[in-house]
This record gives C-alpha cells, structure tokens and sequence, in this order.
C-alpha cells in the first residue's frame, strides 16, 4: 500500500472530497484527543480558497508541497486532492504547525487520518523560522507552498525569504491573507527586488484574501547595494 489508504488515486482523492465537504457543511467537529469542539471558521480557508488553492496544484503538477500552518488542516486536505489528481504515488506534503496538538487538539491530523492522507503528511510541531532553514541545509525542494502561519510582518518576510531558496525556481508560493497590510507589505519586496511574479490576487474579502506568487527563474545578481523601495 503507498501513502494513503487506497490502492487507487481516484478512490483516495474522492475519500478526500467526502471529508471536506463534511467539514464544510458541519463547520465545527470534535477532537479525538480530548473532547473539546472546535469551529472550524473563520480559522480554516474559505471553500472558494480551498478550491483555488487545489486548482494551482493541480495545475503546477505538483509533488512536492510545503504549508506554513495546519490548523484544521482543510487547506492541508486541499492540497493533498490536488497530489493525488496529480497521480504521483511519491507525492508528500509538508505542514508546519506548531500549535497543532495544543490550541487545534491535534484536529488537523484528525482530519487527515480520517481523510486517509495521514501518511503522505509530514508534520512539523515547530515553529517554520526553525523549520525552514534547517529544510534549507538539508536541500530540500518543494513545487508549491502554502503560507497562513505567522501574519506580523516579520515573521511573512522570514517564511518568504526561505521559501525562496526551497521552491523550485519559477514555483508557486500561495499566500493567504492578503487583506492584512503587514503580508502585503512582505509579499511587495518580493516582487520589487528579487524579480518574483504577482499571478493571481482573488477579490477583497476581509478574512481570507489571497495573493499567488511565482518565484523568479532569474539566478539573483542584484550588485552591493541594490534596493527598490517596497
């Protein structure tokens, strides 16, 4: 048996879509870890969210993904419809969460189990400014990522500095709320000085507003002292 619970991608992504589309229409739901009941919104993406985020996997054809926040994982279940559409039975997705099994209950893991994913997921109980350098000195390499972790300015501008130098050049970084000034702010100096590519900006909304970025395919030969005001 590969990583999820059915021999065939078409069986595995379907148990996938029964699982979202149940969080989707109960909206809250019940950690097995310790009986708390979680609301599952406005935390977790939006379906229109969700459904783009699915869509640039499957059209990246991505094997390789990267999120910077689990939560309730329903962006997570997205992500991983969307390698399984894709057919490679090697694909991995990597979630980053350090508040998974506290504040979340460990729902998000939950939810993939149950989804039968859990094992084509790599959990990270860190935070990603630990995670993702050391992901850097191992030379990993991701086709996409998902960033909705730390939304301070600072700490959009770190995850993106990163995710950088581990997606693929001319990969996809989606970023979600894109509606708070500090993530627009970040995402800008991407855009203005190292040459990465403004894809996609969905309508305003504001609780989930996203950006897609295409990292450039450029080597960065910006000489000492080179600055473009973001």
């Amino acid at each position: 048996m590969d990583q999820t619970d059915h021999p065939y991608p078409g069986a595995a992504a379907r148990r996938v879509r029964d699982v979202i589309e149940r969080l989707l229409s109960e909206g809250a739901a019940v950690a097995r870890s310790d009986g708390t009941t979680h609301d599952l919104f406005p935390i977790a993406v939006s379906v229109a969210e969700g459904e783009a985020l699915r869509g640039w996997v499957v059209r990246e054809g991505a094997t390789r993904t990267v999120e910077i926040g689990l939560a309730y994982a329903v962006s997570a279940l997205h992500v991983c419809e969307g390698l399984l559409e894709n057919g490679d039975p090697e694909a991995r997705h990597v979630a980053i969460d350090p508040l998974q099994r506290t504040y979340f209950s460990g729902c998000g893991l939950q939810f993939l189990e149950e989804a039968g994913v859990a094992g084509m997921v790599e959990h990270h109980a860190e935070e990603s400014r630990i995670a993702l350098p050391r992901f850097v000195a191992e030379a990993r390499g991701f086709d996409l990522a998902f960033v909705d972790g730390n939304h301070h300015f600072d700490g959009v501008f770190v995850d993106l500095c990163y995710l950088g130098r581990l997606v693929r050049p001319g990969g996809v970084v989606f970023l979600d709320d894109y509606q708070l000034p500090a993530v627009e702010r970040a995402a800008s100096f991407f855009l203005r000085n190292l040459g990465w590519e403004l894809e996609e900006v969905s309508e305003w909304d504001e609780l989930h507003r996203w950006a897609v970025l295409r990292t450039s395919t450029a080597p960065d030969t910006r000489p000492f002292g080179y600055y473009v005001d973001f």
